[in-house]
C-alpha cells in the first residue's frame, strides 16, 4: 500500500477553505483513479514536535502502489485536483505532501 499524506497549514479564511475543500476538492479527489480510501483529519491536530504551528487539516490518500499515485495524479483528474488546490490552497507553503510506501507490521 502507498500513501498520500497532505498537511495543510492553517488558511487565513478558515471557513471559505472548509468550503472549498469539502463541498468542491474533496468529491473531486475521490474521482482519482486507483483511489482505495481518502481519510481527512478531525480537528484539534495536536502536534508534539517541533513546536510551531499546528496543521489545519492532514488528508491521507490511499493507493496500491507508488506508482498508482503517479499514474492517479497524470489523469484528468489528478490534473484537476492540482488546479483546484490553488484555489482553496494557493501558495506552495500552503500544503506540505508526502508520498511513501507502507506495510502493516
Amino acid at each position: 500500500m502507498a500513501k498520500m499524506l497532505v498537511i495543510y497549514r492553517t488558511p487565513a479564511d478558515p471557513a471559505a477553505f472548509d468550503r472549498h475543500y469539502f463541498d468542491i476538492h474533496l468529491p473531486l479527489a475521490k474521482q482519482l483513479p486507483g483511489l482505495r480510501r481518502y481519510d481527512v483529519s478531525k480537528r484539534p491536530i495536536v502536534s508534539l514536535s517541533p513546536p510551531g504551528e499546528t496543521p489545519y487539516i492532514v488528508a491521507t490518500l490511499y493507493f496500491d502502489s507508488l506508482d498508482a499515485i503517479r499514474t492517479a495524479f497524470a489523469s484528468e483528474i489528478g490534473k484537476a485536483c492540482a488546479v483546484d488546490r490553488r484555489k482553496y490552497a494557493p501558495e506552495d507553503d500552503d500544503a506540505m505532501m508526502l508520498l511513501f510506501d507502507s506495510e502493516a507490521m
